[in-house]
């Protein structure tokens, strides 16, 4: 049996991530996390970094998901300032042709000029240079003939009607629906896509609501803007002037102003009244066909919902979202020494703690875990590097260095299952030590020196209880999180919460300079 995921399953869809955003009910982060994605073992691999072969896909099951968590850094709530649906940019260039809107593009119907056989992949709208987005509401081929013109004149009006950008007379009818804001400009811009304006249907805001408002048709009466026609006919009544003729079907109030030609061919169609709430419509030629020897074809193009301009998301197929993080020095979680090579995005973790079912509802939270060293701050450890502790009688806790911070003695750690696998496969394969080897142990400030590679050794300063601490320059730190004993737990219960998105990419090294500006495209 033949079936089809429909675009507006896929608007929907985006439409509802957005909306959960907004509404508040849920918490999404952004998170950074894979400090050391080059050393062998689970989830890693020596050619991640290379320049001639791309990082692993990440794997989409349970195992490499978990495995994530573990991995995972820091992260920064998505705010719904942070999230706007896209649409593809389409520049205006003067000289192109460009498609037109129409409700029926099929495989047999293709748009004229991207041989389109979906409304959502022709080019039937633009963006000028002034950030302002238009749809084409005529391109010069709903009339005579079976071509697009190339477009010579640059839209650049806010008028609420469909309007010639200019006098060349090139055949373009464009409708204006909205321009991006400044700041959506600096923080959604891309080569690729074009930020769609959040809240269209419910927004006060006098720029969208006029337009929404003029899109309504059940108010005003003006849904059909354009009839094409597709074929002229021959042997009509000669109409030397217009006669205004009704848009009949499933809709009330159109009229249409139709002259011929001599030989009795459709010339002209011009829409007089759009009426409403059509989703089909034939002209009513019957005063004009009697003596009809071939018959025209007129259609009534049907815009989405009550009309242009309306339902934004639908007329434009918004069914891709961005999510925008920034990720700086502002906030100790954010340590600033270390690398990543994995974005991603979760939803609803769990705050940490024994028996917590609390989601997160903070700006940021820290999933490494922390402890405060004493003595010599002289010596250096590379990001990534396993460190350990030898626990008397009890066995050896292990894990991977996230930020090695000399001014505020701490250092952030992470507890993934590579420290715990067969230490030769990386895998659950059986091995001499295993009773010791396998199980996660925490580190303990009653145990000996952390210990790492290059002779490398401090002790827990078992005495430091708090959030924050003062360096040797006499500066007040704020840590993120709280320590007893000179050790401090994740804020996120790890393994909690959905992860929605994770990509693989080259290591990236941070430093208390640098900013990471994240886009997330997310695609339904």
């Amino acid at each position: 049996m033949a079936a089809i995921i429909t675009d507006q399953f896929r608007v929907i869809n985006a439409n509802n991530f957005v909306d959960s955003v907004i509404d508040g009910t849920n918490s999404y982060f952004t998170f950074l996390s894979l400090a050391n994605p080059t050393i062998t073992g689970y989830g890693r691999t020596s050619t991640w970094n290379s320049t001639t072969v791309q990082p692993p896909s990440p794997i989409d099951n349970i195992s490499y998901i978990n495995h994530v968590y573990d991995t995972m850094l820091f992260g920064r709530k998505v705010l719904p300032a942070d999230v706007r649906r896209l649409i593809r940019k389409i520049q205006w260039t003067k000289g192109t042709s460009y498609d037109m809107y129409r409700h029926d593009y099929d495989t047999n119907n293709r748009s004229l000029v991207s041989n389109s056989s979906r409304l959502y992949s022709a080019n039937y709208y633009i963006m000028n240079k002034d950030f302002r987005v238009y749809i084409c509401i005529n391109n010069g081929s709903a009339g005579i003939t079976s071509s697009a013109n190339a477009s010579l004149d640059e839209p650049t009006f806010t008028d609420l009607e469909p309007s010639a950008a200019g006098t060349s007379g090139d055949g373009y009818l464009w409708k204006y629906l909205f321009t991006v804001p400044p700041a959506d400009i600096v923080k959604f811009d891309s080569t690729e896509y074009v930020a769609v304006p959040n809240q269209w249907t419910t927004s006060s805001e006098n720029e969208i609501k006029v337009v929404r408002d003029n899109g309504d048709s059940s108010i005003n009466n003006n849904q059909i803007k354009v009839v094409s026609i597709d074929e002229q006919g021959e042997g009509y009544s000669f109409l030397s002037s217009p006669v205004e003729l009704d848009v009949l079907g499933d809709g009330t109030g159109g009229k249409v102003r139709v002259q011929t030609n001599t030989n009795g061919q459709i010339i002209s169609a011009v829409v007089t009244a759009g009426g409403q709430g059509y989703s089909f419509g034939r002209v009513n030629l019957s005063s004009i066909n009697s003596s009809a020897t071939k018959f025209a074809r007129l259609t009534p193009i049907i815009p989405p919902s009550r009309g242009h301009g309306f339902d934004l998301y639908k007329e434009l197929g918004t069914d891709k979202v961005l999510i925008y993080s920034r990720f700086d020095n502002s906030s100790y979680d954010f340590i600033s020494d270390t690398t990543f090579a994995q974005i991603g995005v979760i939803k609803n973790p769990i705050s940490a703690g024994a028996g917590s079912t609390a989601v997160i509802n903070t700006s940021e939270y820290s999933s490494t875990k922390s402890l405060k060293f004493t003595g010599n701050t002289v010596q250096t450890i590379a990001i990534g590097s396993k460190i350990q502790q030898d626990i008397s009688g009890v066995g050896t806790a292990k894990g991977y260095v996230a930020s090695y911070d000399t001014s505020t003695k701490v250092i952030k750690y992470f507890q993934d299952r590579n420290l715990y696998l067969n230490p030769n496969l990386y895998d659950s394969t059986d091995s001499i030590g295993v009773g010791g080897d396998a199980n996660v142990l925490d580190f303990s400030s009653s145990g000996n020196a952390v210990t790492g590679p290059s002779g490398f050794s401090v002790n827990i300063d078992s005495g430091f209880t708090g959030i924050s601490t003062t360096t040797p320059s006499g500066k007040v730190i704020d840590l993120g999180v709280q320590f007893t004993n000179g050790l401090a737990a994740e804020e996120i219960n790890k393994r909690t919460g959905e992860i929605l998105y994770l990509d693989n990419r080259p290591s990236i090294t941070r430093n208390e300079r640098q900013k990471e500006d994240i886009k997330i495209v997310l695609e339904f």
